[in-house]
């Protein structure tokens, strides 16, 4: 390459680095897989050493690590620098790393021990702890100076407040290190939890441990499925180690966890050992790891050994072979899960990624699809995230076949033919048909639970094994079976088929807010049921309400609005609510605006807040009784508070009741002022 056009792509390089660095540490959204950022970042420290009497590397990726905390975060300096890893790729490097540490110690026939740990693929964090009180946690950031995440840190079951006492007593002050993790399982929890709320998937683990590290907003931390692991030693005061080994023994003495496949290795043969080990291994830990890291054991000669700019001589980040194969995009379909949410699914050509066969990878929505450019023929980048979801990282765009159409996704559902609709502030696209297949379990199982139409032992086994005979399509069917439909299905004798018909047959006669919310009308919950009985007063009058009148109620928004409209629109839904009417379900109505009638009680009118845990009733028992004699349920206590009530482990709302003088009840005390409940 001549020199004006290696300076050149130095410099591109350089911009491309920076970019993706911003992508990954601030914004946790990289766009290219870590094996493509390792190539670029070798390509380039591979330049600069060739051109070296050229171009000034003070200021080039490959002396920095990371990018810049955040200005939403306050900064911390780390005591001692939070280098990274220089990487390897394969168990040549391995014993390549073992000489090179034993021609800088000058010391070729000594042989040299080492500890291996898994490579976890999360977010790095730094913890000081002074007299053994924990008093700063950040991120790694540009690894001189991180980001304040302390109070989030804090939420984090795994991470220690203080120091436990053990043979070491605490040191005065002690930089810990870690890596902050979601486990497998807990991610795909996390994301079919967002995917039923129409929010948007998190890309892999480490993005969602990053993005919940990095919430302005503790409780949203606090709501994650955070882990921790420690492994590294930063600054201390007040202690010493001979070696690496020593130093994970006390972390686990003074209450910090360590990853139990952390091992020993008495030489270089041993780390390419444990490396192998490992690598076969992965797919069956419970975390995402990309690779191995050795360290040097003693601590003297790691001081000895030094580090370069970027990362220190006494320590190696083993990676695995990348798990991403390029294919070719036969088709794209659309599936449509239980809660009506159409999912286009690209099948592919199979190819083999990380030793298993990969046919298909979900492309979420058509947002994913439009940001991907995803379209059928299309030659495509896959890998297993996680090792475990196949997906498509990127398209090839010099390999699209000629005349490649854009995806769209389809005006009708797949599954049942009813119009599909996208609302306001979503990703997806939805079937809202109440009796469409692909849904109906989920639907009437929400249709019998207890804070809607409440039938009593009708549970999602029972449910399924009615749909899967054929017995029921919708919600409404529950009112047209018989005893002899229950009888002889598995663990259903006479008397608990009896006691379901019952169940059914006393579910007739619900208040509108509970059958309302039984129908599942997408963002219709208990609150907004409550609203619209409020102002409508007869289920005729609100589906006869337009969506301009249903936006002009207090509490009901626009997005809410439409949600009800359509629903009322869809011709199937109608005819499940008239075949519901035939079958004898009448919902207790009202007159418009007028509330119904309650007891006069001690409740009436009275603010009620409920703290701790409560000994016989649960939350929602306990708001169904407050309301239903006429107080209110509220969250938060303040001046207009009238009275807290409070169980076990109450914490800072009864503080704050004390503090206001606000009546504090107990469980018993306050069922006695309800008169029994």
């Amino acid at each position: 390459m001549e020199k004006e056009a290696a300076l050149k792509r130095i410099r591109e390089l350089r911009d491309l680095i920076e970019y993706h660095n911003r992508q990954y540490y601030q914004l946790d959204a990289p766009e290219i897989s870590d094996a493509e950022y390792d190539r670029i970042l070798n390509e380039l420290r591979d330049l600069e050493r060739k051109w070296a009497g050229y171009v000034d590397i003070s200021d080039s990726p490959t002396q920095r690590i990371g990018a810049p905390p955040l200005e939403k975060f306050n900064s911390v300096t780390h005591l001692t620098p939070m280098l990274s890893l220089s990487n390897a790729f394969s168990e040549e490097e391995i014993i390549e790393f073992d000489s090179r540490i034993k021609r800088l110690l000058g010391n070729n026939a000594e042989t040299i021990d080492f500890v291996a740990e898994p490579k976890i693929d999360g977010v790095a964090i730094n913890l000081i702890y002074e007299k053994g009180v924990l008093t700063v946690g950040a991120t790694r950031g540009d690894g001189f100076v991180g980001e304040d995440v302390t109070r989030n840190l804090k939420t984090i079951r795994n991470v220690p407040l203080r120091m436990k006492e053990g043979r070491r007593p605490a040191p005065s002050r002690i930089e810990i290190r870690g890596e902050v993790y979601i486990r497998t399982e807990d991610f795909k929890r996390l994301n079919k939890r967002r995917e039923e709320r129409g929010e948007p998937l998190f890309a892999n683990p480490r993005n969602a441990a990053a993005g919940s590290l990095r919430q302005l907003d503790s409780r949203i931390t606090r709501r994650r499925p955070l882990d921790i692991y420690f492994y590294a030693l930063g600054d201390s005061e007040g202690v010493s180690f001979a070696t690496h080994w020593e130093f994970l023994q006390a972390l686990h003495e003074w209450g910090f966890r360590t990853n139990e496949h952390i091992k020993q290795a008495p030489d270089a043969n041993a780390c390419v050992e444990y490396y192998r080990d490992i690598m076969e291994r992965r797919l069956t830990l419970p975390y995402e790891i990309d690779g191995v890291v050795i360290k040097v054991n003693s601590l003297e000669l790691q001081d000895r050994l030094g580090s370069i700019s970027r990362s220190p001589r006494w320590a190696l980040a083993c990676k695995f072979p990348a798990t991403q194969e390029t294919t070719v995009v036969k088709k794209i379909e659309v599936s449509v899960g239980r809660t009506g949410a159409l999912t286009p699914i690209a099948y592919l050509e199979p190819v083999r990624v990380g030793g298993v066969v990969v046919s298909r990878a979900s492309l979420h929505n058509i947002d994913e699809i439009r940001k991907k450019d995803v379209r059928d023929g299309d030659t495509v980048i896959v890998q297993r995230a996680g090792d475990v979801i196949p997906e498509i990282v990127k398209v090839i765009e010099s390999k699209r076949p000629h005349g490649a159409g854009e995806f769209e996704m389809p005006e009708t559902c797949p599954v049942c033919g009813s119009r599909v609709v996208r609302l306001e502030g979503e990703s997806a696209f939805r079937c809202i048909d109440i009796a469409c297949p692909a849904q109906v379990k989920e639907n009437i199982r929400h249709f019998a639970s207890r804070g809607a139409m409440d039938i009593e032992g009708l549970g999602e086994k029972l449910t399924s094994a009615l749909v899967d005979n054929n017995l029921i399509r919708d919600p409404a069917d529950l009112y047209y079976l018989d005893k002899g439909d229950l009888v002889g299905m598995e663990r259903m004798a006479e008397k608990s088929a009896s006691n379901i018909m019952a169940a059914i047959e006393n579910s007739k006669r619900p208040s509108l807010e509970k059958f309302i919310y039984a129908l599942g009308i997408r963002h219709v919950g208990e609150h907004v049921a409550r609203l619209l009985v409020k102002r409508c007063g007869t289920l005729d009058a609100m589906m006869a309400a337009s969506e301009e009148e249903l936006g002009n109620i207090e509490g009901i928004g626009p997005i809410i609005a439409r949600s009800i409209s359509q629903f009322f629109r869809e011709p199937r839904n109608v005819e499940v609510i008239e075949k519901l009417r035939k079958a004898g379900v009448r919902p207790v109505e009202r007159e418009p605006g007028k509330e119904p009638a309650k007891a006069e009680s001690a409740l009436q009118g009275k603010k009620f807040v409920f703290t701790g845990r409560l000994d016989t009733l649960k939350r929602e028992q306990a708001k169904e009784i407050v309301e239903s004699l006429g107080g209110e349920f509220t969250d938060s206590v303040t001046k207009k508070t009238d009275f807290v009530v409070a169980g076990e482990e109450a914490g800072s709302k009864l503080e704050k009741a004390r503090s206001l003088g606000i009546p504090v009840l107990t469980e018993k005390e306050f069922l006695e002022m309800a008169g029994g409940g």
